[in-house]
């Protein structure tokens, strides 16, 4: 059972995705050195996987504000704790604190990021783009809305875009978040090996906790994407312990997973916040030992997806959730064929394209896993994730 990362709000404020996402690709929880008085530079966060919460459950707000400096710290550190609990009630947080200028043109730039921050999140990717793109349009030079727009742009499996938006990073003067961002990028495109040696020179660069743990993160995904699965465990260990990361964590425990590590990924997974992510990976690690509490995390996931439906959120920002669970959880090849489908729509990080070409197989749809090839191919990944999934469906053939 192949169990991939989160991109990446992947990192989705990450985490929250946190997050992502989506690590959630995925920048660090180290803030950029600003060039200006009035610049503000988020640490980009990963994509999350959202989870619903009880009416009336919403946190007590903060008092509104309507000056800018206290509404951006106000979000950021609302944006923080989405990222590292996954409690989504807290995208809302900061949503409500900039609601003096959401979706307004005028906005200060530093709050218009913010805004799309919180819609990456939400996994409202067109949204979030629409928004950067107006802001980078009057700020050119700043730095975070270049390696926000970037994480959605390989969030899309846009890579030509994605080294553009990071070029545009080295010209605001980020250096070291430049380089970081197109190393990510290319070893997306096939370049782990360059990735890896330049991952490992910017780490041997900085003692800072959030720096190094973030770098060593990048390179963990590079190292899986290359099949080193050894280093990549290291690597993450080490993400880790320089300092603990919710979708490093969660990214940790699936290489585990994958590699047939189930009690260490349980060990992984255990302290971690019950966010969907989490608890879709616990019943996956219960189900393959026979342990009979995945039925019940079954049914709090399902439960979480009826929640949802009845606060009238849009299912198909779920997909991937809904796809993975179909696939390791309910063994149903249709449904997570349709799901998955529909979220490549969406998003297409590795696990995307990894949980399409799984729900084909199962399904035993050669026409899909065709199709599903193809756009890979065209998109430029390489992973060496998928080519045991792709080979083995033709086998089955």
């Amino acid at each position: 059972m192949p169990v991939f990362k989160l991109p990446d709000l992947a990192r989705a404020v990450a985490l929250a995705g946190l997050l992502a996402a989506g690590q959630m690709p995925a920048l660090a929880a180290a803030a950029l050195q600003p060039q200006r008085d009035e610049d503000l530079l988020e640490v980009l966060p990963a994509v999350t996987h959202d989870r619903p919460v009880p009416p009336g459950a919403m946190p007590l707000a903060k008092p509104a504000t309507t000056d800018v400096r206290t509404a951006a710290l106000q979000a950021r550190e609302a944006i923080s704790v989405a990222r590292q609990t996954g409690d989504t009630r807290y995208w809302g947080r900061a949503q409500a604190v900039l609601a003096p200028w959401w979706d307004r043109p005028e906005a200060p730039v530093d709050l218009a990021v913010l805004q799309a921050t919180v819609q990456q999140g939400r996994h409202e990717f067109a949204a979030s783009r629409a928004v950067l793109a107006s802001a980078l349009s009057r700020a050119p030079g700043h730095a975070q809305g270049w390696l926000n727009l970037a994480s959605l742009e390989r969030l899309s499996a846009r890579y030509a875009q994605a080294l553009d938006a990071c070029d545009a990073v080295a010209r605001a003067g980020q250096s070291l978040y430049a380089e970081a961002c197109r190393l990510e990028t290319r070893s997306l495109q096939g370049g782990q090996q360059q990735a890896g040696q330049g991952l490992q020179a910017l780490i041997s660069q900085t003692t800072e906790p959030g720096q190094r743990s973030w770098l060593l993160s990048l390179l963990a995904e590079s190292q899986e994407r290359a099949g080193q699965d050894a280093a990549a465990g290291a690597s993450y260990a080490g993400s880790l312990k320089a300092e603990h990361d919710l979708y490093t964590a969660i990214a940790f425990s699936d290489l585990l997973l994958r590699t047939g590590k189930t009690g260490q990924a349980l060990q992984i997974l255990a302290p971690l916040p019950e966010t969907d992510a989490v608890l879709l990976r616990r019943a996956a690690a219960w189900k393959r030992l026979g342990d009979a509490r995945w039925t019940g995390a079954r049914q709090v996931l399902q439960t979480r997806v009826d929640e949802l439906k009845r606060r009238g959120d849009d299912a198909a920002l779920h997909g991937r959730e809904l796809a993975l669970a179909a696939l390791w959880l309910d063994a149903d090849g249709p449904a997570a064929l349709r799901f998955a489908r529909s979220n490549l729509q969406l998003q297409r990080e590795p696990l995307d394209w990894w949980a399409a070409l799984q729900s084909a197989r199962l399904a035993n749809d050669g026409a899909a896993l065709a199709e599903i090839e193809t756009a890979i191919r065209a998109a430029g990944l390489h992973d060496a994730r998928l080519v045991p999934v792709a080979s083995s469906a033709k086998a089955a053939k």
